[in-house]
């Protein structure tokens, strides 16, 4: 790998990283439905910019059918989730537990027949549910309470982005990819349009809450697909997947210099058994 491309990588990790502060910082605010049809109508938005700017026929109509249903169920659903668990759990946590997206890919695989459960791939998917387990079990708190079901729904975003592989499979009908990153999240927010009316913001934003989501939609949504794109064109989309590694180490130090959270033992061993459950999984 060459030197931009270690760079590269680093940048779209911290990006993605600092996702779940922008978040916990903007979701409490403006509610999961807002925070995430921002961000997607946004991000969209700028992305369609820059492709057609490049010369990129994203081919909106030809595919619109695609961009909907893969926007609503890898997108919207996802961003949805991880902004109502921002709202009730740390940042550094949640990008944690998002690392488990490529055991939920690899679970989805073979449950479709797309892929075989070897038993290292069965002891990685193991060790990342212990990794869960340890980074919820400390906390004081009812199996009820808002953190336990904001780590629940975070659990099922990364459920979600797990099926990624099988429904763009299934789904894309022969959208390319760089056209699905701009596409599918203009048919994400199109899917939250009508909940929006029923999840109003709980109050009015303020410059930082603004700042957190425009960050949200043109980083985390805009530029970091056109270095994930990037990357998949220059070093592969096996490398490119490494990126899961780094997200969290970002997570948790943007948490901790941002947000002031915590760095408890549970949470690094948490993070290192969902490590390396992911280890396992990838390198079967």
């Amino acid at each position: 790998m060459r030197a931009v491309d270690a760079a590269r990588l680093v940048a779209l990790a911290a990006i993605w990283g600092g996702a779940f502060v922008f978040l916990r910082v903007a979701a409490p605010v403006l509610g999961a439905v807002w925070t995430s049809e921002i961000r997607v109508l946004l991000g969209g938005l700028a992305l369609l910019a820059w492709l057609r700017f490049s010369g990129v026929d994203v081919g909106l109509r030809r595919h619109a059918r695609a961009y909907f249903v893969l926007g609503a169920t890898i997108i919207a659903l996802p961003f949805a989730l991880f902004a109502y668990a921002a709202a009730h759990a740390p940042a550094s946590l949640l990008a944690i537990v998002n690392a488990t997206s490529p055991m939920f890919g690899i679970a989805w695989s073979a449950a479709l027949g797309d892929e075989r459960l070897t038993a290292r791939r069965f002891a990685g998917l193991v060790l990342g549910v212990a990794g869960v387990a340890l980074i919820a079990g400390p906390q004081d708190a009812g199996a009820g309470s808002p953190f336990l079901l904001a780590i629940a729904a975070a659990l099922c975003a990364a459920c979600a982005y797990g099926a990624t592989g099988v429904l763009m499979k299934r789904a894309a009908g022969g959208a390319a990819p760089r056209g699905m990153a701009a596409g599918n999240q203009l048919g994400a927010a199109l899917a939250l349009l009508p909940l929006l009316p029923f999840a109003l913001p709980h109050a009015a934003p303020s410059p930082l809450v603004i700042a957190n989501v425009l960050a949200l939609a043109l980083l985390a949504s805009g530029v970091a697909f056109v270095l994930y794109f990037r990357l998949i064109a220059d070093i592969g989309a096996t490398r490119a997947l490494t990126v899961t590694y780094l997200i969290p180490l970002f997570g948790v130090l943007w948490g901790a210099l941002f947000l002031g959270e915590a760095i408890t033992l549970s949470m690094l061993g948490g993070a290192a058994l969902v490590l390396l459950g992911t280890f396992f999984v990838l390198k079967s």
